[in-house]
């Protein structure tokens, strides 16, 4: 198992400095991890620090709470893209999940998804503040919408990546999306774990100290 190629290196922390962010990319070089994860507003800047290699630059969306309208998660989706994001986290709305609003979050996945055509859309759930039926209900929602993945956390809620919620997600997703851990995994060891229990991703801040291992 490589598991530098499931590691999404990751920085979005508010304090994040460009040579933070140039950092992560040359880092994310060296070690040949699959991508490199950042807020949109990093997008162009990270990005002319990953050409000539094979490592893609995933940005977040409606980044930590996933609480504004679609138009707005649509325009940003799209401008990280344009900018030369080859990936988007996005977050869905979570107070609308929690309010059985389904219909709205499936079509607020559905409209970035479809504005970003062929590039990866990876799902954020915020599983820390879900219960197990709210959890097969958001999956459920980002498959028929068609998203690539389905990701457990921004790790900036109450909690990070569990095992027990990327085993329930892979349960719903079977083979019709991918799953991204994240938040709070910090060692080769719980890397590994995750990966056992399905997911097919893993981001993480640490990820220099899971491949030093």
């Amino acid at each position: 198992m490589k598991l530098n190629k499931y590691i999404d290196h990751t920085l979005l922390k508010a304090t994040a400095t460009k040579d933070e962010i140039r950092k992560l990319c040359k880092e994310a070089v060296k070690n040949d991890f699959y991508a490199v994860c950042v807020n949109s507003c990093f997008v162009e800047y990270a990005k002319q620090y990953l050409e000539d290699s094979d490592v893609k630059l995933a940005a977040v969306i409606g980044f930590p709470l996933g609480a504004m309208d679609i138009e707005s998660k649509v325009y940003e989706a799209k401008k990280a893209i344009d900018l030369g994001a080859d990936e988007i986290d996005m977050v869905i709305n979570i107070g609308f999940l929690k309010s059985c609003d389904y219909l709205f979050v499936r079509n607020e996945i559905e409209a970035v998804k479809n504005v970003i055509g062929d590039k990866v859309l990876k799902v954020i759930l915020e599983t820390c503040y879900l219960t197990d039926e709210e959890i097969i209900v958001a999956a459920q929602l980002a498959i028929n919408a068609k998203a690539d993945f389905i990701k457990t956390s921004t790790g900036f809620g109450t909690s990070g990546a569990e095992i027990k919620d990327v085993a329930l997600m892979k349960e719903v997703v079977c083979d019709f999306a991918k799953i991204k851990a994240s938040g709070g995994i910090k060692n080769k060891e719980t890397a590994e774990l995750f990966i056992a229990a399905g997911a097919d991703r893993i981001g993480t801040s640490s990820g220099i100290a899971i491949v030093s291992e």
